[in-house]
């Protein structure tokens, strides 16, 4: 019971933190996204887009061709979203926790694969329109026909031109993607986090959360977004090819997932589902070790706040 009410307790401050953990992550990995994006639906056919060799010569191209504004294109809506998606996130991550909570003593890694499975599905409903014009604005270069102007722009062009179920384009693989990528992520950083609490108390240094230190958060983090992002890249791949903006005739270039699947391993092969991975791990891997060392660090300093507020 006592651990049911810790949960409830903390349930605005959980949200809190991972909204401004998914702030401070978006501002720093932001190029590498761009990058990323554009590697993903770079099919090697027919493009708009020009060709890069690898992650470093499309950071350097980017900010030559298209400055400082091109290597971060979509970032209002990347910060929307990320804020968002992370304050969302550890809410009804929280809240899941809460419900299986009750008469237990503590979750199993099936209930902890639950509750992020949860989160990330609910979170995928909400933001999946911003994500998509995310998606749309890194994608555009200073050659593209009737480009967007910004966030708004897009969204009532979208609207107009395609209609409002065009904004939830490519939610199946990010409901895909929400739930197994979130749900492998937080299951290994619970079990992670759990293993270095009882090494930690083996080593004399407490059985708390108290005795990890900024280190061990950012290495918790890395490892179990590393093992999320291998398990889950394929579906990164998929969404962003469904979200790209139709051709000028309104015919998209790929109608659904599955079409994506069988185009994508007719001409590019497995490779073809891991485009971009690289700028990928590059963005994520820190990122993700600076999300949860930011949500650990405010969430304890608002843990301390309340107490002696007490």
């Amino acid at each position: 019971m006592s651990a049911w009410r810790s949960v409830v307790d903390w349930q605005w401050e959980n949200a809190t933190a991972g909204a401004l953990a998914g702030l401070a992550t978006v501002t720093f990995s932001h190029p590498l996204d761009v990058v990323r994006t554009r590697f993903q639906v770079h099919d090697g056919r027919i493009s708009n887009l020009p060709s890069y060799k690898n992650t470093p010569h499309a950071l350097f191209t980017i900010a030559r061709s298209e400055g400082l504004r091109g290597l971060y294109a979509g970032f209002y809506p990347a910060v929307l979203g990320s804020t968002f998606s992370w304050g969302l996130y550890f809410f009804f991550y929280s809240k899941a926790k809460q419900r299986y909570l009750e008469n237990r003593p503590e979750l199993s890694p099936g209930l902890h694969l639950a509750s992020a499975a949860e989160a990330g599905a609910l979170v995928s409903l909400c933001t999946n329109p911003v994500w998509l014009v995310k998606t749309r604005l890194q994608l555009q270069t200073p050659q593209q026909v009737r480009p967007y102007s910004g966030f708004h722009d897009a969204l009532r062009t979208i609207l107009k031109e395609e209609g409002w179920k065009a904004l939830y384009k490519g939610l199946v693989p990010s409901l895909f993607l929400q739930v197994t990528h979130g749900a492998i992520q937080f299951t290994a950083y619970e079990e992670l986090r759990k293993a270095f609490i009882q090494l930690k108390s083996e080593g004399g240094e407490g059985s708390t959360d108290d005795s990890l230190d900024s280190i061990d958060y950012a290495a918790l983090g890395a490892t179990s977004k590393l093992a999320a992002i291998v398990s889950t890249y394929p579906f990164q791949v998929i969404r962003s090819r469904l979200q790209q903006r139709p051709s000028t005739d309104g015919i998209p270039r790929y109608m659904d997932s599955w079409h994506v699947m069988k185009q994508t391993a007719r001409y590019e092969g497995l490779r073809g589902f891991y485009k971009g991975i690289t700028a990928n791990v590059l963005k994520n891997v820190p990122a993700a070790s600076i999300t949860f060392i930011v949500y650990e660090n405010v969430l304890n300093m608002l843990k301390l706040a309340k107490w002696k507020d007490q």
